[in-house]
């Protein structure tokens, strides 16, 4: 991070004083990282609030705490903000003010770090690139992102996550994206906005961040998606079912790689990725777009696809001892899981299909409904199911209503014992489940035991 008016970043929180001495070469929630003449911002959590940490930033060294209330022995460091977390998302606007580079936005229901990553591996063709880095897409993670930004960065990619209306406008407004990705809208945090309509209005406020004129690439596959309509900018839909600008055929799935053809205002261009399942080709669609509209040739984006690297637990494949293990454990909900399940009845092992899933999170009233469908959809794209969770038992029932093969277990160890017990060389198997299940404890059994 470049050196900023300390005076300029009270201004932007809307702080109570704002004439202040020095500038800020750090911006940090954690005070753990903070270090001489940085800023830090006190933010409160679930479990923890930062105010209780400002003393000893004050005492390492920092030039202001950001606070939401005046604190008793804290001198005249304070900065006084009406809301920490807003503050914070301010600050790190304030300092993209000072940057001019193209930044493509990336959010969506399902895909949004894979298709992150793989609009970074075109940019990175022309551009020296950041990008999002791990979960950090949220209204303190993205921030922190902006801060990374120095002299040198020639380009970003920022995804952009939400629970609720108004985060993503929050963030848009900081990160101003020159490029704009809506990768779908289905059913994740339904629980929390009620209804994939209320999940649509919250993605669009990514539009409002972004000029007049800026490219917005939709999914025009999706439902909800095809149907959006925003004169003021330049929304380029992109899918493969449709008669769309951007979109893809000759789609072939071979050794753990997917080439397909991408055709684009009257030419095609061959790609690859390094891994399978048609759902990836939608990402690809997108960054390709997004690499396209910030001036790289379309063949060197078709061509920088094959860069891409799977991210975290996603769907990363591991040949152990002759069983193939999809790593699939970083989220999940209906839509991931059906692209999942699909791409698994695609895999032709020797041995045996194998699903293994936990609950999916925050789906409310819908949560028993989605299960049973997946538990269903499951007994057609694979041979044996082994789940775990309160609501994974569901997903035996939604199976055994097509065929039988489901195992339901109530413990975790258990459910990781019986399954090492069952994997059996030639067979592959696709674990999956959302983050807060910590299904990759399975994976690590899958190593140990197998």
């Amino acid at each position: 991070m470049k050196p900023i008016s300390l005076t300029e970043l009270a201004q932007a929180m809307g702080a109570a004083r704002q004439d202040w001495q020095g500038a800020a070469d750090a911006v940090v929630s954690d005070s753990r990282r903070v270090t001489p003449g940085c800023v830090f911002v006190a933010i409160r959590g679930e479990n923890f609030d930062g105010h209780d940490f400002v003393p000893q930033a004050l005492s390492a060294g920092a030039a202001a705490a950001v606070v939401d209330h005046p604190l008793p022995g804290c001198g005249d460091r304070l900065m006084v903000v009406p809301d920490t977390k807003n503050a914070l998302i301010a600050a790190g606007g304030c300092y993209r003010s000072h940057f001019s580079l193209p930044v493509v936005g990336v959010t969506g229901s399902v895909g949004k770090t894979t298709t992150k990553e793989m609009t970074a591996a075109v940019l990175q063709s022309r551009y020296r690139t950041l990008k999002t880095e791990g979960n950090l897409n949220n209204e303190i993670g993205v921030p922190q992102m902006l801060f990374q930004l120095t002299e040198q960065t020639e380009a970003a990619v920022l995804e952009m996550g939400m629970t609720g209306l108004g985060e993503i406008a929050a963030l848009t407004r900081a990160v101003r994206p020159t490029a704009g990705i809506i990768t779908n809208v289905g059913t994740s945090h339904i629980g929390r906005l009620g209804s994939r309509e209320n999940i649509l209005r919250a993605k669009l406020e990514i539009a409002e961040g972004m000029a007049d004129g800026a490219v917005l690439l939709l999914n025009g596959d999706n439902d909800l998606l095809g149907g959006v309509r925003l004169p003021r900018l330049d929304v380029v839909f992109f899918g493969l079912e449709g008669d769309f600008p951007l979109t893809a055929g000759d789609i072939e799935e071979d050794g753990g790689a997917t080439r397909f053809v991408i055709r684009w205002r009257g030419g095609r261009y061959p790609a690859r990725l390094p891994c399978v399942g048609r759902h990836h080709v939608y990402d690809a669609l997108a960054a390709f777009g997004a690499g396209v509209a910030l001036g790289i040739a379309p063949e060197a984006a078709a061509a920088a696809l094959a860069c891409y690297e799977p991210s975290g637990m996603r769907q990363h494949m591991v040949e152990h001892h002759g069983i193939l293990v999809v790593e699939d454990c970083y989220n999940a909900s209906p839509d991931s899981m059906a692209a999942a399940l699909a791409t698994l009845a695609q895999l032709n092992p020797r041995g045996r299909r194998v699903a293994v899933l936990s609950d999916m999170l925050e789906l409310g009233e819908t949560s028993r409904q989605s299960h049973l469908e997946v538990g269903r959809l499951a007994a057609r794209c694979a041979d044996v199911l082994f789940c775990w969770g309160e609501e994974a038992k569901h997903y035996a029932e939604g199976f055994e209503t097509v065929k039988p093969g489901a195992y339901y277990f109530e413990d975790k160890k258990e459910f990781a014992r019986r399954l090492t017990e069952f994997l059996q060389p030639g067979d592959a198997v696709w674990l999956k489940a959302s983050r807060g299940m910590k299904l990759e404890e399975v994976v690590r059994a899958i190593y140990e035991e197998c």
